[in-house]
């Protein structure tokens, strides 16, 4: 499909604003039909960029009027159902014959794909369904109310995309009505659409974690990634100051004990895959809702006796390891060189554990993406306890 040598594919490929860069030239209803393409949910996030007049202008081309879902999808939070819904095809009283629907349905159907059809009251309750195909086999007068399906499942505009897919995961409907909190029929959201818009949400995650905003696609152009990237990158620095802060005021020790330069990224390196191993546990059940409210202090208790148990076994390797480089570099007291660091090992492998089970809590407790810069948080705390409590168990035990 193509508009004005602009395709589908290539705006697939884009972010929302090198998306509206792109079609701001293009006519209004060029840019209508290029939206029905990219479904309900993007098409709304990318009506959200253009200003309010051309906002109108677009759907009206499109034929929707203010109360149509570009325009009042943008009312709904971000990743919410609400974003994803479209109107419903379909929609009939009780006592509408099957004869009646069939009718009214005829040219609808020719490019519309219709499902179900919606049964509703005299205030747009939603009171039940009928399978499309259904009307095939039922008698030609016979009414909705003798053939529908009595209270259906519906979801809520306003629940959470990952939410809707815990609801929906055992129903595996091509269609879900969506319901305001009186149970009036509001809008409908196609299951394709729904599970598309959740892998992207878990696609994001990872790039999430290290400060890579989920906007970014391949072909976002250079200015606009370096605008996403850099802030967190320099919130990274800015950590990594602190860390070096830490390293810095033990130089001392450093300098008396050189040895110890050598087991820096050692108690670094796997105090950083411990947390990591508890934020993608933790990051996990939060995705898909196992975290249930109540148990995040289970949890942390948990990854800190895990941390605890992984940090005294690699903990006591990494001890012989430094038993036998100090004997063998001859230093008078490399049993307690080991003994610290066994015990830095054990101890920041305890909090790395924590940390990485607690940062994504705390994140989403601030309404926050759990994963957003969760990586970068998480390694820079570890290398401040990990370093931190070394350094400083050296320099109590032996440089003091």
């Amino acid at each position: 499909m193509q508009q004005d040598n602009v395709t589908i594919d290539e705006l697939r490929e884009l972010d929302a604003d090198g998306t509206v860069t792109r079609l701001a030239p293009l006519p209004n209803p060029a840019i209508a039909r290029l939206l029905h393409g990219l479904g309900p949910g993007r098409a709304v996030a990318i009506m959200d960029r253009f200003g309010p007049e051309r906002r109108r202008q677009i759907a009206f081309a499109a034929g929707q009027g203010e109360d149509g879902q570009w325009l009042s999808g943008q009312h709904w939070p971000e990743g919410s159902i609400g974003r994803l819904m479209e109107p419903p095809p379909a929609v009939f009283p009780p006592d509408a014959t099957v004869t009646e629907v069939i009718q009214t349905l005829r040219p609808i159907v020719s490019h519309t794909l219709v499902t179900y059809v919606f049964v509703i009251d005299g205030e747009r309750h939603l009171i039940g369904l009928v399978a499309f195909r259904e009307l095939a086999f039922a008698q030609p007068g016979q009414r909705l109310a003798d053939i529908m399906i009595v209270r259906p499942f519906a979801l809520r505009p306003d629940t959470e995309v990952i939410d809707a897919m815990r609801e929906v995961v055992r129903r595996h409907y091509p269609v879900y009505p969506v319901s305001d909190a009186d149970g009036r029929l509001i809008g409908i959201v196609r299951g394709a659409v729904l599970f598309e818009e959740q892998a992207f949400e878990i696609s994001a995650q990872a790039g999430a974690m290290v400060g890579v905003e989920k906007e970014e696609r391949l072909a976002t152009p250079w200015l606009r990634s370096l605008r996403f990237r850099n802030p967190w990158l320099q919130i990274n620095l800015l950590t990594t100051f602190i860390t070096a802060t830490v390293v810095g005021s033990f130089q001392n020790t450093i300098n008396h004990i050189v040895l110890l330069a050598v087991f820096l990224p050692v108690l670094s390196d796997q105090c950083n895959n411990t947390g990591s191993q508890a934020l993608a546990v933790t990051l996990r059940g939060l995705t898909f809702g196992e975290l249930k409210p109540g148990r995040g202090w289970i949890l942390l208790a948990k990854e800190a006796w895990l941390g605890f148990l992984n940090g005294a076994l690699t903990g006591l390797v990494a001890a012989l390891a430094m038993l036998a480089l100090a004997r063998y570099q001859g230093h008078p007291q490399a049993f307690v060189l080991a003994v610290i660091t066994f015990a830095a090992l054990t101890g920041s492998c305890v909090l790395a554990g924590i940390v990485g089970a607690g940062v994504p809590q705390i994140l989403k407790r601030l309404g926050a993406d759990p994963a957003t810069a969760s990586s970068i948080f998480l390694t820079k705390a570890t290398d401040v306890a990990s370093l931190g409590l070394f350094l400083g168990l050296a320099t109590w035990l032996i440089a003091g």
